[in-house]
């Protein structure tokens, strides 16, 4: 989260928010019922945080007393305060801190850069008092800054493995000193073929009963079970919501599609919304880049997501999504897993997932933290028959909406691929966009 999102995750007014209910988002256990540090109080403080969430709630008796946690609750919970809390008590602590030299007592480690930048950042704001040198260590950018950065020698390192790694060969660290060690999205790390990397690390920090150790993660399969086995010390397992993979709060609909239909429904669903921020999920870059330039020929102000966009750039989209200038979003499942950005008020699968878990994480951008919000899914010829196993997964049915096809719009051509994603001067048209408004239901089907 940026500073931006942790004060919209938490009131500090106590005033609630239109179309937020609190009562499900925030327990009823104050920050101020721990025995926290002033430096600490003082960060939650200017966050605005007065209760915990849930997964904070049930988490922070135990990891402030040092105990090892796995918690699992869904996206957008919370979690990130919760490990950055532990951290910030635990090194604040230490009884020698001199003597890790230039070495990191804590290490944060985050399967990609945009959720490794984003805890730096929930870092600076949260441990802006307590006198705690935070690093970032992730690829494509600042390679010689970044290693000059950790040099110098920091308390908490955050970052991505493979970057991380990198330095560690070269000895510009070691990770003999780490007192605390955060996991975050374990069961992405598996996805993206990390778990190699991640043994690796864990195998150069102390043994786990000399160094606390911290996992959270959405979704909790055998294989993140047995990695917390390996390389924790009796951890105490935390599951929030487990038996709801999905918020009641999303409303959830599909439509069936011909895959010629699919880019002339997505135009009208857009052109008859309101006031939204939207997400568009493919599951390719090819895909990515076509939604893109047909959106943005046909007048919407969108931009696309994918790995093959460059860092600088992923973060120049990311800040103007997040900041409501940008609109709409083509996105790949790189946009699916920790990304925090308020106020997404749909989700749109324009090619259902092939695994059902990438789902959950996707449609877990909209309802974040009390909000309300819809995700809509088409299932055309190529991936309808991933639907089944999606609503086996969620264990719930998603309600059917049908169309008619000759009532599609008939479409711009696509924009030329320049390599630069201009963007049209009028984003819409004066049709509004993101909302649920009546036009955009049919009978169902």
């Amino acid at each position: 989260m940026s500073d931006t999102d942790i004060r919209s995750d938490h009131q500090s007014s106590g005033q609630p928010v239109p179309g937020e209910h609190h009562d499900r988002v925030l327990s009823d256990v104050g920050f101020d019922s721990f025995d926290l540090p002033e430096a600490v109080v003082a960060g939650l403080r200017d966050a605005g945080f007065e209760k915990c969430t849930p997964i904070q709630a049930d988490t922070l008796p135990l990891v402030l007393n040092g105990r090892d946690v796995a918690g699992q609750a869904r996206t957008g919970t919370g979690k990130t305060a919760a490990f950055l809390l532990a951290i910030f008590n635990r090194l604040l602590a230490d009884s020698d801190p001199d003597s890790a030299g230039h070495n990191p007592r804590s290490i944060v480690i985050a399967p990609t850069r945009e959720l490794a930048i984003q805890i730096h950042r929930d870092a600076l704001l949260l441990g802006s008092h307590t006198g705690l040198k935070f690093g970032l260590a992730y690829g494509g950018v600042d390679y010689q800054k970044q290693r000059d950065q950790l040099s110098d020698g920091v308390d908490v390192l955050i970052g991505t493995p493979g970057r991380v790694i990198d330095y560690f060969k070269q000895n510009v660290f070691n990770l003999k000193h780490i007192r605390i060690a955060v996991l975050d999205e374990a069961d992405r790390m598996f996805d993206l073929g990390f778990i190699g990397d991640i043994r690796y690390l864990f195998r150069a920090m102390p043994p786990p009963d000399q160094r606390q150790c911290l996992m959270f993660s959405a979704t909790f399969p055998l294989k993140v079970t047995e990695l917390a086995y390996e390389h924790m010390n009796d951890a105490e397992t935390i599951r929030i919501d487990e038996d709801h993979k999905t918020t009641e709060r999303v409303r959830q609909v599909v439509y069936y599609p011909s895959n010629r239909e699919k880019l002339p429904l997505l135009i009208k669903l857009l052109r008859e919304m309101v006031d939204g921020h939207v997400i568009v999920f493919v599951n390719t870059r090819r895909a990515a880049d076509l939604v893109d330039r047909m959106l943005q020929g046909n007048g919407f102000d969108s931009a696309m997501l994918a790995g093959s966009v460059p860092q600088k750039k992923r973060q120049r989209l990311l800040q103007k999504f997040h900041a409501g200038e940008l609109p709409i979003l083509v996105a790949t499942d790189v946009a699916a897993r920790g990304l925090h950005i308020p106020d997404v008020s749909h989700v749109i699968n324009f090619d259902l997932p092939q695994d059902a878990a990438d789902y959950v994480h996707r449609i877990g951008r909209t309802a974040r933290l009390g909000a309300t919000g819809e995700a809509i899914s088409f299932a055309c010829e190529d991936y309808a028959f991933h639907l089944p196993e999606i609503e086996a997964y969620i264990d719930q049915p998603i309600e059917l909406i049908g169309h008619d096809a000759d009532e599609l719009p008939k479409l711009e051509k696509a924009k030329p691929s320049t390599g630069n994603q201009g963007r049209p001067a009028s984003a819409r048209g004066g049709k509004g966009r993101g909302g649920q408004g009546s036009g955009g239901r049919r009978r169902r089907g």
